[in-house]
């Protein structure tokens, strides 16, 4: 077992598993705590709205559990999103609380005249040096899909623009967060997954 990919009960598990696959890894998707526990890199994807995926999480018992792995970790799209202190995607009835694994929070993003969500490809920019970005340069493209987002910060390796700049790829320690869906993403998603592979815990 190369990945565990945590079965969220709120993501596309099977394309997200189907990339591992191309990549000749091995993956096992679970909700069960001792197997992520156990896993030597976990994934937690997610698609649609962070109020009901953390109700899913909370339910599933694995707020505690991702929140102290020590393992190389990587939040997919909204997973990403999930990652941090707070999300103003519920702010009907108050912001959603996060996992709170990496300090800041998800807004809503300002696209301008652009069109919301943010749909299709993009490029791009690298703003920090990283093994996770090993083989990725700025203006490579990649597949995004969300309404929320989180803004720049110290922890940015690499950013995106659609009305305004936002964080593509975030890092923290063991922590790391790629908005655009890398399993859709080509070239250059495989090389982040491949990249995220070889990462030291």
């Amino acid at each position: 077992m190369d990945v565990v990919i945590v079965d969220t009960g709120c993501a596309n598990l099977a394309s997200v598993g189907f990339a591992f696959d191309r990549l000749g890894v091995s993956k096992t998707i679970t909700q069960e705590p001792e197997i992520i526990c156990a896993a030597p890199r976990v994934i937690l994807p997610g698609v649609g709205a962070a109020p009901y995926a953390m109700q899913k999480l909370r339910e599933r018992n694995l707020v505690d559990v991702l929140q102290n792995l020590t393992q190389p970790v990587m939040g997919i799209c909204l997973g990403m999103q999930l990652l941090f202190e707070n999300s103003e995607e519920g702010s009907l009835e108050g912001d959603v609380e996060g996992l709170g694994m990496i300090d800041g929070n998800v807004v809503d993003l300002d696209t301008g005249d652009l069109p919301s969500p943010h749909m299709g490809w993009n490029t791009l920019e690298n703003l920090a040096d990283d093994p996770l970005l090993a083989g990725i340069t700025s203006g490579d493209h990649a597949y995004f899909v969300h309404s929320y987002a989180v803004p720049l910060s110290k922890y940015t390796l690499a950013s995106s623009e659609h009305g305004s700049a936002f964080s593509a790829i975030i890092r923290k320690n063991n922590i790391y967060g790629c908005q655009f869906h890398p399993e859709r993403s080509g070239k250059t998603g495989a090389r982040i997954l491949e990249n995220f592979l070889k990462v030291s815990s």
